[in-house]
């Protein structure tokens, strides 16, 4: 019941209701919020 992107070190305990529920944005804002930043980043060097 554990979904995990080691890419940013999000781990949750959640994928039945992800996946019954379509809760894909408990995924995926984290994954935006860490490449917006990681863009910004590499912008501001």
């Amino acid at each position: 019941n554990r979904i995990s992107d080691h890419r940013i070190n999000l781990t949750l305990y959640r994928l039945d209701a992800i996946l019954q529920d379509g809760l894909f944005d408990e995924v995926i804002e984290p994954l935006i919020a860490h490449y917006q930043a990681e863009s910004l980043q590499e912008q501001n060097l």
